[in-house]
């Protein structure tokens, strides 16, 4: 009964104070027209242009583009086949698999928690999830799969996590073929599964494997945010799907996004597909099944990359983020959060680069506008495993998201539309 009555008050608490009502009030994103908020709509119909020879050109299957400034969707269209095979026509409230992008909503999650005072940044993982403790660097591999490690120099931080500098390694889409190896042996789940694993399993598999380099060194992608979403689960007392639904999509109305779909929105999921003899197929199950959002035993949440969204969803959970962390009346995260949030987590790690990372996002810097075609300075985006890619200028009040779904396929269309929202500012 105590046990019972402790995770009630828990839930109770979250529920009360991990968001805010706001004495700001900031409307919805509703459509507007593009002259109204400076932009131009002859401009703007270059993206039509664009993104209609790419389907024609069989260089993508279809796609959805979205552009908002000042809080205004002045663009979002459609183009092309949600599924080739049966003919279906893609809409712009088709459904998409968000993989990586999932990784800014679950740092958004782990701030709010840290603006309630509940850890440190710089806190050991290991603090919190103990399997963690003692964390051993990767030294020699041989020939029969053994290998042998040597301590870390320190501890594993949250903020290492977050910031992809951990030396956690990412698997099956591992640049070391090593990690590959070794992460499949121990049976980590990579990204998205149908089986019937939760994240807190996976997660202590991951916690006993050697690190690609010392925390804090080098930045290498990796399952972090996954490590962030069982601990948002321990630090909340709640499931992250739970979390994520009452303190994140429903009160910024979200209405789209999720782990899995309930069944009366599966038939707008997006089919992955492939090129095959010139022609788009469906494509075939590899490590995962791609019906993970609709099918299996959804019982899986990736903090790295198991959600699936539209494109006004994610353009909204954007908007807050232009904001300065509100959106109508709510306040997820602070001003001051925000802030640092889009400031440089991560020193000289990247070298002389046009951007560097911050919590959650790759942000472009003076160098980055400088060269053109990305935004302006402390523009912010990343993209998503099946083809997805966003952006969001804070100077010009611009966000942009383009969604497709392929796989073992590239095309040119995501540079390509960033430039050309830019390019349509008339003001």
């Amino acid at each position: 009964m105590k046990k019972i009555f402790i995770t009630l008050f828990m839930i109770w608490n979250c529920s009360n104070y991990a968001q805010t009502h706001s004495i700001k009030n900031s409307p919805k994103l509703t459509e507007a027209t593009p002259s109204s908020v400076g932009m131009s709509s002859e401009r703007l119909a270059r993206i039509d242009n664009m993104l209609n020879k790419a389907v024609t050109d069989s260089e993508i299957p279809g796609a959805i583009a979205l552009v908002a400034r000042k809080g205004k969707i002045v663009y979002l269209k459609a183009f092309g086949m949600a599924d080739n095979a049966t003919s279906k026509t893609l809409k712009t409230d088709a459904i998409f698999r968000i993989a990586s992008q999932t990784k800014a909503i679950t740092t958004t999650a782990v701030m709010m928690l840290w603006e309630e005072g509940k850890f440190k940044l710089d806190d050991p993982i290991a603090k919190y999830i103990p399997e963690f403790k003692n964390a051993q660097v990767l030294d020699s591999v041989y020939p029969d799969g053994k290998y042998t490690t040597k301590p870390a120099k320190r501890e594993i931080t949250v903020r290492d996590l977050i910031t992809h500098t951990s030396g956690i390694g990412y698997g099956q889409i591992d640049s070391d073929p090593r990690f590959k190896k070794i992460y499949q042996d121990a049976g980590v789940t990579d990204l998205f599964t149908t089986d019937k694993i939760t994240i807190a399993e996976s997660v202590k598999k991951l916690a006993k494997l050697p690190l690609h380099h010392n925390p804090g060194e080098k930045f290498t992608y990796s399952e972090g945010l996954d490590v962030i979403g069982y601990f948002i689960e321990i630090m909340s007392g709640m499931p992250m799907d739970e979390f994520y639904k009452t303190h994140i999509f429903e009160p910024l109305g979200m209405t789209d996004t999720y782990f899995y779909l309930p069944e009366s929105k599966s038939n707008r999921l997006v089919s992955v597909q492939t090129k095959e003899n010139g022609n788009w197929i469906p494509f075939p199950n590899t490590f995962y099944d791609t019906n993970y959002p609709k099918s299996g035993a959804k019982s899986f949440f990736s903090g790295g990359a198991g959600l699936s969204s539209t494109a006004k969803d994610y353009a909204t959970f954007l908007q807050m983020f232009l904001n300065k962390g509100e959106l109508n009346g709510i306040r997820l995260l602070s001003r001051t959060t925000v802030q640092f949030m889009l400031a440089n987590q991560i020193g000289d790690v990247w070298g002389k680069s046009d951007a560097y990372h911050g919590l959650g996002f790759r942000v472009l810097n003076q160098m980055g506008e400088d060269m053109g075609g990305q935004g302006s300075a402390g523009t912010f985006n990343w993209g998503g495993y099946f083809n997805t890619q966003y952006f969001a200028d804070p100077k010009e009040e611009l966000i942009g998201i383009i969604l497709k779904q392929t796989q073992k396929t590239s095309d040119n269309t995501g540079w390509k539309f960033q430039l050309l929202a830019e390019q349509a500012i008339d003001d």
